[in-house]
């Protein structure tokens, strides 16, 4: 199929790009990689009037290490980001999660930021930034705000950010000596995710655990994270019991679907054995 007609405007600045939004509204969507938008407008699952290409926007492409904070600009390539080795130590849940999106050609060109505002619920890095409660910095007419992940992810495809808003960047919270472990289970490598688990630990010297996040995704209508369970893990030491009691603790909340490829209750055994995995893997001892 062919996508539906529109018009196409390339944003010369931030400003101009704020104007396109305001006079368009929800008809226009701005695009960079196009690595989600451009396959669903070709099967007319998206119909946008207005396409406006953001790339022209130097600022958005920026990122920095800074205070306790990795800034990433919304349309910082996937690629560019896999191979900054500074911004995956300080983030090693994103190194994870970035090994699983697409294929290479779609790392190649798809964005970090578009990646969030699509909101896909199967997506990896939707699910990093829940697990980890990054934060959204969006650009509308009134100003900059700020969204909490765990706040932006509304449903499906639905997000916080308003019609008129454009994300401009995310920010990610830096844990010194963090481990991290994403997993998932697709039909093939680079399909969208039957189901999938992920975790950030920090942990003491004693072995036990200092600091936690984890979640599910493909499981829910939005990634979700448990940030209760997490804390409940503080001062423990993980081992497969404790592993095994989260995970299903956790895949007990979700509410998966079904489809051809698997039943709701298949998709809730499989987070739970991702979780258990991810949690025993990032917990276990790093070999010098």
């Amino acid at each position: 199929m062919k996508a539906a007609p529109f018009t196409f405007h390339r944003a010369e600045g931030l400003d101009h790009a704020l104007a396109l939004l305001s006079e368009h509204g929800g008809d226009c969507k701005p695009i960079a990689g196009g690595q989600s938008l451009v396959p669903m407008m070709a099967m007319r699952l998206a119909r946008p009037a207005v396409l406006m290409d953001v790339n022209r926007l130097d600022m958005l492409r920026d990122r920095a290490l800074d205070g306790g904070r990795l800034r990433l600009g919304a349309t910082l390539r996937q690629r560019d980001l896999l191979a900054d080795a500074a911004a995956l130590d300080a983030v090693p849940l994103l190194a994870e999660a970035l090994r699983w999106v697409g294929h290479v050609q779609t790392r190649n060109r798809g964005t970090v930021g578009g990646s969030l505002v699509h909101a896909d619920p199967v997506a990896e890095l939707p699910l990093a930034a829940a697990v980890l409660d990054a934060t959204l910095v969006l650009r509308g007419p009134g100003g900059e705000r700020r969204v909490p992940a765990r706040e932006f992810f509304h449903g499906p495809f639905f997000t916080a950010t308003a019609e008129d808003e454009l994300l401009l960047a995310s920010e990610w919270p830096v844990w010194p000596g963090a481990r991290a472990a994403f997993e998932e289970v697709a039909i093939r490598h680079g399909d969208f995710a039957m189901a999938s688990a992920c975790c950030q630990l920090a942990l003491a010297p004693d072995g036990t655990v200092a600091r936690a996040a984890l979640g599910l995704g493909g499981v829910g209508g939005t990634p979700l994270a448990f940030p209760d369970l997490a804390t409940a893990l503080h001062g423990r030491r993980l081992d497969a019991a404790l592993a095994a009691e989260v995970a299903t603790a956790a895949a007990a909340r979700s509410e998966p679907g079904t489809d051809m490829h698997a039943d709701a209750a298949y998709r809730r055994h499989l987070a739970a054995v991702l979780l258990r995995r991810a949690l025993l893997r990032a917990a276990a001892p790093r070999i010098a």
